[in-house]
């Protein structure tokens, strides 16, 4: 059976789809872990040329994603990545309250070789990894909060939240967590907000996604701003 792959906006030169929990980003390895949200935007867009991929999220995290549907768009989402011209937000419910209602987490990360594909904080070998989170509510043993990765490390989100006491629920790889995080049925991790200027057009796309289902994604068009 293939899984469904929601599209919230189509252009003629990229697609953003909502990513459900679970499903890979691109193609992993063995003949298993070849249905990915980048095959099946392959598949639904037959005519697409060119790489697809501008940016990944992790196969336990849902939500929204873009691809390029041309190598000249593929190009210039890219570059527009690696300026960090593109806005996005993630939604995430992490176990504990916080104290406070917003802060930062500066803390720089690396792979832990001897734990593939385990990350973690060394702030004299790490690359720099900030992250930004705002309160949206508390809950008597959580917190669900707004985050904004200013740079875009490998499970990033995960591992500075852990690092401040603030697992996300669900989250098994990185913890220790409650008894009722680990019985969570998935990562309460969602990619809710991204922002982006269209190839070519120049105009700015901002697409929304709730984590709660699909009857809440909207997409907004605003022309860029003049320089």
């Amino acid at each position: 059976m293939v899984p469904n792959l929601p599209v919230i906006h189509t252009a003629e030169r990229f697609v953003v789809v909502n990513k459900p929990a679970g499903m890979l980003s691109v193609p992993g390895k063995g003949p298993d872990k070849q249905v990915c949200a980048a095959s099946l935007v392959a598949s639904m867009f037959p005519y697409a040329s060119g790489p697809l991929i501008v940016h990944r999220l992790d196969m336990d995290t849902s939500g929204l994603m873009v691809f390029a549907l041309d190598e000249h768009a593929q190009r210039d989402l890219s570059a527009q990545f690696e300026r960090r011209k593109i806005e996005k937000s993630y939604t995430a419910v992490v176990c504990g309250r916080v104290p406070a209602e917003a802060g930062s987490i500066d803390e720089p990360m690396r792979l832990d070789v001897e734990r593939r594909p385990i990350q973690i904080i060394d702030p004299d070998q790490g690359r720099p990894a900030l992250t930004r989170w705002r309160l949206l509510s508390l809950e008597p043993d959580r917190s669900r909060l707004e985050l904004s990765p200013v740079t875009g490390r490998t499970h990033q989100l995960r591992v500075h939240l852990a690092h401040i006491g603030h697992p996300i629920l669900g989250d098994v790889l990185y913890g220790p967590q409650p008894q009722t995080a680990r019985s969570a049925d998935r990562l309460f991790l969602h990619a809710s907000y991204l922002s982006f200027l269209a190839p070519t057009r120049g105009s700015t796309v901002r697409t929304h996604s709730q984590p709660d289902g699909d009857s809440a994604l909207r997409v907004e068009f605003h022309n860029a701003a003049p320089f």
